[in-house]
């Protein structure tokens, strides 16, 4: 780490980083873990400062909501699907907040950008603004999914990758990347470096919900499956080395 930041050749120069909300509660079933925020934050904080050759990497956030509130859980509890999605929405409002916090505390300057408007907490979600905001070295959080029920934050996070000229958006989990089958179920099941959009909607593979796999395939932006859990691989990511699985149009 010098001054200037540290000195590398990214693969990616500006991604998207998909973090649902049940990354944020650790090992808890729900809530939020000051500790994870805290690591996430420091992760964060040493990918920012990569260098490119006209700036540094550039890093926005997707937030889910799922460790506070899940709109889908409700609806099969009787509520209105879309009074659900919606309260699924503030949820994200509120984890992105506490992230935003905890990169601040880190030093990162950090904006907050919610697809539904509350000016007291969050800016609108406008594109170029976003994009201003990544040029200046701010990361990016957006908020409130895209602003309408019935779509994913997995949707969101494709969706805002695309708008803002994303390399790569980079979906964070708790395994190691895409398996041929349930590695918890099957022992044989085998990590798979490389997977087509083709091959994760004909196999059904749990990547990301269809929608937001499809956006990705039309829009030909790489999904990077990876795990949230060892340090420093958001970084490794970034890099270029190989690190989890990685969905294109071109598999392994």
């Amino acid at each position: 780490m010098t001054a200037g930041g540290s000195v590398g050749r990214p693969a990616y120069k500006r991604v998207v980083l998909k973090l649902s909300g049940e990354a944020l509660a650790g090992a808890g079933e729900y809530g939020i873990d000051p500790d994870v925020l805290k690591r996430i934050a420091a992760e964060l904080r040493e990918v920012i400062s990569i260098r490119t050759e006209d700036g540094h990497v550039q890093v926005a956030v997707v937030i889910g909501g799922g460790n506070i509130f899940r709109g889908m859980k409700a609806e099969q509890q009787g509520m209105d699907r879309g009074t659900a999605d919606y309260m699924g929405m503030l949820a994200t409002v509120m984890n992105a907040l506490a992230l935003q916090d905890a990169l601040e505390r880190e030093g990162v300057h950090t904006r907050v950008l919610s697809a539904i408007e509350m000016r007291a907490v969050a800016e609108p979600y406008i594109r170029r603004r976003a994009m201003r905001h990544l040029e200046k070295g701010r990361v990016v959080i957006f908020a409130a999914g895209t602003g309408n029920p019935f779509f994913t934050t997995d949707t969101a996070g494709a969706l805002r990758a695309v708008e803002i000229g994303a390399d790569a958006i980079m979906k964070a989990t708790k395994v190691d990347g895409i398996y041929s089958a349930d590695p918890k179920r099957d022992p044989t099941a085998k990590r798979l470096s490389h997977v087509t959009y083709r091959e994760v909607l004909a196999k059904g593979l749990e990547v990301m919900d269809a929608t937001a796999v499809s956006l990705c395939m039309d829009n030909k932006l790489p999904i990077v499956i990876f795990d949230l859990t060892r340090a420093g691989n958001i970084k490794r990511i970034v890099l270029g080395e190989p690190v989890g699985s990685i969905v294109s149009a071109e598999g392994g």
